[in-house]
């Protein structure tokens, strides 16, 4: 059956300016790191991302590394694309990276020039796509001048193969020398990829700040911190969860008695708003201004569902947020 999108699906989405550019994204973006790979069942996430954009999530965030196997991710949307969303895609914001280990050489990891122009050419083949609408470094190098980085940055630009550019996991020293550079050069930088949650709030030491500063947005990742803030673990650690399962990000001697409490605590207060722990979560990370968009995984189809109702409820009061801290302390 031919795919048709659902004629309503952007009226319920928020959607947010990306820093002082024109382009909005959605309050929620869908992230591909996990569940899109070749190891993964592509019609379980060819139905992800279908129903994604049915509910107006226009943003699907990628890296050339995405899978497993590294590339899979970007292959498996590139299918999608070209099975359903080809007549969309000037709907569509499709985003990808270069900056982790890709292929054996010294030409496969980093920041230089060689490496960043190689790794999006693939991914545009991978993709099946003439451009992707944003592409990011994904980790500062610090082998790699950062004037360099930048400068292939602005090159990948003005070769038509990306309309703007992001940063990820840089902090708010590095994003503003970024910033600065790019801005000297012309080239359309708006937005930088850093994790955030309750549970890992860096962020706001200086960074969110200066994304302000600097006119740009904030697109988060892991703000649900790798699954422990939802429902999942409020009682005990399931057995197909994550940390179950030991995986590098996430594992059993992560989840202390104290953030177990915790969890409890906010999954109370969240009922209280009407909301799941993982809505709520969500909201408390778009409480900033110069957070665009957060970046949600999902392993099956109402995940995305669930996560989606979150701009349902958006606000918080002042008693509310005291009361988060409180449990966070």
């Amino acid at each position: 059956m031919v795919y048709s999108a659902n004629d309503n699906r952007y009226e319920d989405m928020t959607y947010n300016y990306c820093g002082n550019s024109g382009l909005q994204l959605p309050a929620i973006s869908l992230g591909m790191w996990h569940n899109f790979g070749g190891v993964d069942k592509f019609e379980t996430s060819r139905a992800m991302v279908r129903r994604a954009f049915d509910l107006g999530i226009t943003h699907f965030d990628l890296a050339n590394n995405y899978g497993p196997p590294a590339g899979s991710a970007e292959e498996t949307l590139g299918r999608i694309l070209k099975k359903d969303l080809a007549p969309y895609r000037d709907q569509l914001i499709i985003s990808t990276k270069a900056g982790y280990g890709m292929w054996s050489g010294p030409y496969g990891d980093g920041g230089s020039k060689k490496y960043l122009t190689a790794s999006l050419d693939q991914s545009l083949e991978r993709l099946g796509l003439d451009y992707v609408d944003i592409f990011y470094h994904h980790r500062p190098d610090p082998n790699t001048p950062l004037e360099e980085t930048m400068k292939a940055l602005d090159r990948i630009v003005k070769q038509g193969k990306a309309l703007y550019v992001g940063i990820s996991n840089y902090n708010a020293q590095q994003t503003k020398r970024a910033s600065e550079i790019l801005r000297d050069l012309g080239t359309p930088f708006i937005i930088n990829q850093v994790s955030y949650s309750m549970f890992d709030r860096w962020t706001e030491e200086s960074l969110i700040d200066t994304l302000g500063a600097e006119g740009l947005g904030g697109i988060i990742f892991s703000p649900l911190a790798q699954g422990l803030l939802t429902d999942k673990y409020i009682d005990e650690i399931p057995e197909d969860s994550r940390a179950a399962s030991s995986s590098q990000f996430l594992n059993e001697t992560d989840i202390t008695d104290e953030k177990l409490t915790k969890i409890k605590e906010l999954h109370q207060l969240a009922q209280s708003r009407g909301q799941s722990l993982a809505q709520m979560a969500l909201a408390w990370v778009l409480r900033h201004d110069s957070i665009a968009s957060v970046l949600v995984g999902a392993s099956k189809v109402s995940q995305i569902e669930e996560n989606i109702q979150t701009v349902d409820r958006l606000d918080f009061t002042t008693d509310e947020l005291n009361k988060i801290d409180e449990i966070l302390s």
